[in-house]
């Protein structure tokens, strides 16, 4: 059994976002190798009071609402500025819920030195809130069971000069940075592989039919996310008709490891707000003279037996 705080800027239940987010946490509620000790929440794919409730909301129909949930950064490390609050539609439908007192990088930074070596961190949104714990106490890298990040790119590019680096990273490099530079045990699931796990309108269509508190949500806005994602990239087939399942693979991979290839690797993240903003730097240490790793990267995966593990685990829901 692998204790798990789960570190995300979950969307699922707003129109038009994205949905991985939600599956991430139910696949961490489902699987009976993870114990979910604590959610925590950052701005990401929504913004920080949105991912609070809707977190709230999701962990209620999930039957997990006893597992703690803290509030956490609402803009990147250095971009105060940024910060913005939720839709009014999203506080009227959801502003019943209340989170935890207190702030996601405390409560992570607590939980973790009461628990050395028993907690994995699985950050699936940017690292806004692992940075800032990172920086509160140094012990944390050294107490810290894993992080195990959904984020970046290693072996290619995102072909999008809009968004050179994945999102993760993108939103907030300066965090990603102090994360690589912290000597804690990490590793990345990113778009190499995430982009291969893919769930279908199929798919969707008949966690709708299924029902229950879970299913009918989840594939009403799956649906909708892939209509989103197909109407944004009218040129991209593989859009038209399925969506990334980014972060669950990454979740997966804490009681399944043997779901992706691992790589020992050095890497360097691009800060600030050039044109390479959030692009991983990376030494797959092939030379004699090649630097130490500060992480594993996953280079290859089996979709066929994640997505087989996925859609089982969901419909148990």
């Amino acid at each position: 059994m692998t204790r798990v705080i789960l570190d995300t800027d979950l969307a699922m239940g707003a129109p038009g976002s994205d949905i991985d987010d939600g599956f991430a946490l139910a696949l961490a509620h489902a699987e009976p190798l993870i114990e979910l000790d604590m959610i925590t929440t950052v701005n990401g794919n929504t913004d920080v009071e949105s991912a609070t409730l809707l977190s709230l909301e999701l962990a209620e129909r999930l039957g997990c609402g006893e597992v703690p949930i803290y509030r956490g950064a609402g803009a990147p490390l250095t971009r105060p500025d940024r910060f913005c609050g939720a839709p009014a539609d999203t506080v009227a439908a959801f502003g019943h819920h209340e989170p935890k007192p207190g702030y996601a990088a405390v409560e992570i930074t607590r939980h973790i030195l009461a628990n050395p070596g028993d907690i994995t961190l699985v950050p699936i949104g940017p690292l806004t809130n692992v940075a800032a714990a990172l920086s509160l106490d140094h012990r944390l890298a050294t107490s810290v069971r894993e992080i195990v990040v959904m984020g970046g790119i290693f072996l290619g590019q995102t072909h999008a000069t809009g968004m050179p680096g994945e999102f993760n990273i993108w939103k907030d490099p300066e965090a990603a940075e102090a994360v690589l530079h912290s000597g804690a045990p990490l590793r990345f699931v990113g778009l190499d592989v995430t982009l291969q796990v893919r769930l279908t309108r199929a798919h969707a269509g008949e966690m709708a039919a299924a029902g229950g508190a879970f299913g009918e949500f989840a594939g009403s806005y799956t649906t909708g996310w892939i209509d989103h994602q197909a109407a944004r990239h009218p040129d991209d087939p593989l859009q038209a008709d399925s969506c990334a399942m980014h972060d669950p693979l990454a979740v997966a991979v804490v009681a399944h490891p043997e779901f992706v290839t691992w790589r020992d690797a050095r890497v360097d993240v691009v800060t600030g707000d050039g044109p390479a903003r959030g692009v991983m730097v990376t030494d797959l240490l092939t030379s004699v003279d090649a630097p130490p790793p500060n992480c594993q990267i996953a280079t290859a995966v089996d979709a066929e037996a994640f997505m087989s593990y996925f859609l089982d685990t969901i419909a148990q829901l």
